[in-house]
C-alpha cells in the first residue's frame, strides 16, 4: 500500500534501471537520416533516441508529482537533446582519454537488473517492449558506466567540500531535516476485487469479523496476521513498519494515526480490502540531528558541484565540436 531537479541530473541519473527507465538504443556512427534528431561529430542521435528520452523524462516527472503542460513540452524537449548531445560528447572523450570498462561490472548490473523480474522470460518481455536486445542494453550500461568513469578520474576531484560546507547548508535549510509524525502499526487484510458483487463483499466482512472476534477473545493478532492476512506483510506478522501521513490510502491512515499503542482499530475498508489495524508505536514530528545527515549533506553538496563541473567541461568540449541539431516543433 505503501529534488529539485537539476539539468545535469539527466546525465547519468535512472540509466542503470530497466523498470524505471528507456534504455538508448544504440547510435554510434550511424548515417544521417530523415529521422535524425542530431549528429555530434558524426555519431548520429536518432528520433528514437530522442522518443525513448522524452519517454523516461515523463516517467519521471510523473514519478514525482509533475504533469507537462503544453507550453512547457518545447523547453523540455530542447533540454532532452541537449543532454543526449551531452552524453554523446562524455562518451567520446572517455573514449578518447581510454577508459576501459570492467565487463564483469557489466554482468553485475545485468544480473542484478534481471533479479527485479520474477522469471527470464519476463525480463526478455521487458527488453522486447524496449525494442532493445540484451546485448544492446549491455552496450548501453558499458557505455554508461564509461561516462561515469571518465567523470570520476578527470573531473569528480575538482569538486571538494570544505568541513564548513555542510553545517551551513544544514542551518540554511531546517525545514528539510524535519522529520513528520510517524505510525507504525501491523494490520490484518481479507481482500477484495473493487468491482466485487455485494455477496463477494460480505464473505471477505464475515471472514475478518471472525478473525476480529478471535483477537478480541485473547488470541495473538501477529499469528493471525500470518495465518489470514492477505497481505505481503503477513509474513512479518502484518507488521507494516513505520510511515508517515501521505503513504497509506486516507481511510488506513486516519485509523492507525487516531489508535493509541497497542490499540485495534474496528474494521476499517479501502479499495484494497477489509483491514484491521493495530498500532504498536507513534513518534512526533523531530527534527533530524546534524550529526545523522552530515555524511549525506557532504555527499549531496560534492554531487552538486561535480555536476557544475561536468557542465562546464562539456560547454568547453560543444565548443570544439560539430554539433548539428534537426529538432522541429513537431519532433
Amino acid at each position: 500500500m505503501k529534488s529539485k531537479r537539476k539539468k545535469w541530473f539527466f546525465v547519468l541519473a535512472g540509466f542503470l534501471s530497466l523498470v524505471t527507465v528507456a534504455l538508448l538504443s544504440l547510435a554510434l556512427e550511424k548515417q544521417p537520416s530523415e529521422d535524425t534528431v542530431a549528429v555530434v561529430d558524426g555519431s548520429v542521435i536518432t528520433q528514437k533516441d530522442f522518443d525513448r528520452e522524452m519517454s523516461r523524462v515523463r516517467q519521471q516527472l510523473l514519478n514525482m508529482g509533475k504533469h507537462l503542460t503544453n507550453s512547457q513540452i518545447p523547453d523540455i524537449k530542447k533540454e532532452v537533446l541537449e543532454n543526449l548531445v551531452n552524453r554523446e560528447l562524455l562518451y567520446k572523450e572517455s573514449q578518447s582519454k581510454g577508459i576501459k570498462v570492467d565487463e564483469a561490472k557489466v554482468n553485475e548490473q545485468i544480473i542484478t537488473l534481471k533479479k527485479q523480474f520474477p522469471s527470464e522470460d519476463q525480463f526478455k518481455s521487458a527488453l522486447m517492449n524496449m525494442n532493445i536486445s540484451e546485448a544492446g542494453m549491455k552496450a548501453q550500461i558499458r557505455r554508461m558506466f564509461s561516462i561515469q568513469q571518465f567523470i570520476d578520474t578527470y573531473i569528480a576531484h575538482k569538486a571538494t567540500v570544505s568541513d564548513e560546507e555542510p553545517k551551513v547548508f544544514y542551518e540554511s535549510h531546517p525545514n528539510l531535516f524535519k522529520q513528520p509524525e510517524q505510525a507504525r502499526a501491523s494490520h490484518i487484510l481479507i481482500k477484495f476485487e473493487p468491482q466485487a458483487d455485494k455477496s463477494k463483499k460480505a464473505e471477505a466482512r464475515n471472514k475478518i469479523e471472525k478473525i476480529k472476534l478471535r483477537i478480541q477473545k485473547g488470541e495473538d493478532f501477529s499469528a493471525l496476521a500470518k495465518e489470514f492476512s492477505q497481505c505481503p506483510s503477513s509474513a512479518k506478522g502484518g507488521d507494516l513498519g513505520y510511515f508517515s501521513r501521505g503513504q497509506m490510502v486516507k481511510p488506513f491512515e486516519e485509523a492507525a494515526f487516531t489508535l493509541m499503542p497497542g490499540d485495534m482499530s474496528d474494521i476499517v475498508e479501502t479499495r484494497f480490502g477489509y483491514h484491521l489495524i493495530k498500532a504498536v508505536d507513534k513518534k512526533p514530528e523531530s527534527i533530524i540531528g546534524f550529526k545523522d545527515v552530515k555524511d549525506k549533506i557532504q555527499q549531496y553538496i560534492r554531487q552538486q558541484k561535480v555536476q557544475k563541473e561536468v557542465s562546464v567541461y562539456v560547454r568547453k568540449l560543444k565548443e570544439k565540436a560539430k554539433v548539428e541539431r534537426f529538432l522541429t516543433k513537431d519532433s
